[in-house]
């Protein structure tokens, strides 16, 4: 499609929202900007929750497209998650589909195929058709996601690249995280390829940077015109005399969703 003018950024005040606050506009993106927190720095940002239809209604109008980052990223009650990762994206679809936003990428997670055993040397990538496994209410609520994006794509005709991100930083933290990690830069790379791509339908891809211990298979990725430039390998040498390798034992470090299948992060708000 016609790269977008004007994109809506949820959740951007979040960690992944400020990164692409600052990397998106140099593709030639105007972001109107949506958080439940105000955005420092930002006097135009739109502060509301997405329960709020009215509020999600006014922001999408003259859009070109939504790239949907808001929610709950750690594990949280299901009462939580339920309000905002469920019902809040839907509320948005709702909003988006009344008033003809054409396109969505949607921030899904590869805790939505948590519980998917991590690949050892010499197996394949897991591809991104695998049975999805979600290890934590968080990531059953991606699982949602995906499947609204399909039932929005086939009703309504309105697109959706699902990009089930790894860990986007800096630069990686663990040793896990070598295999899953998606610099800010290639991040905004993903995000404009899903943005601009012709015919998307409904897309499912992993988003992460051309790792070396890549788990997963990018070749939907690359489809849209992703070209990951980055690689966490720099990285290794210290997180691995720090940390050890991975322990094919630990079930944190033998699933896709790390430390999410047996001792999740909560969300602390």
């Amino acid at each position: 499609m016609p790269a977008p003018r004007t994109v809506l950024l949820t959740g951007a005040a979040g960690g992944l929202g400020t990164l692409m606050r600052s990397l998106l506009p140099e593709y030639g993106y105007t972001l109107r900007l949506f958080d439940v927190r105000p955005v420092e720095g930002e006097p135009d940002a739109i502060t509301a929750d997405l329960a709020d239809r009215d509020a999600l209604r006014e922001a999408v109008r003259g859009v070109d497209a939504v790239l949907h980052l808001a929610g709950i990223s750690l594990e949280a009650p299901f009462e939580k998650i339920l309000r905002s990762n469920v019902e809040g994206t839907y509320h948005l679809y709702e909003a988006a589909r009344q008033e003809g936003v054409p396109r969505i990428v949607f921030a899904s997670s590869n805790h939505a195929v948590g519980f998917t055993p991590a690949p050892r040397a010499g197996e394949p990538l897991i591809p991104v058709d695998t049975p999805r496994r979600p290890d934590t209410f968080y990531g059953l609520s991606k699982s949602f996601g995906e499947d609204l994006a399909q039932l929005y794509w086939d009703k309504h005709g309105l697109e959706t690249v699902s990009v089930r991100i790894g860990s986007c930083f800096p630069e990686p933290t663990s040793v896990r995280m070598l295999s899953v990690w998606m610099s800010p830069a290639d991040g905004a790379r993903l995000f404009h390829a899903a943005l601009t791509a012709e015919e998307v339908g409904h897309t499912v891809v992993y988003g992460s940077s051309a790792n070396t211990r890549l788990w997963w298979d990018l070749t939907s990725a690359r489809a849209l015109g992703y070209e990951p430039r980055d690689d966490s390998e720099p990285y290794a040498g210290k997180l691995v005399a720090e940390q050890g390798e991975l322990d094919p034992e630990n079930p944190a470090h033998s699933h896709l969703g790390g430390h999410f299948v047996n001792d999740p992060p909560i969300w602390p708000h």
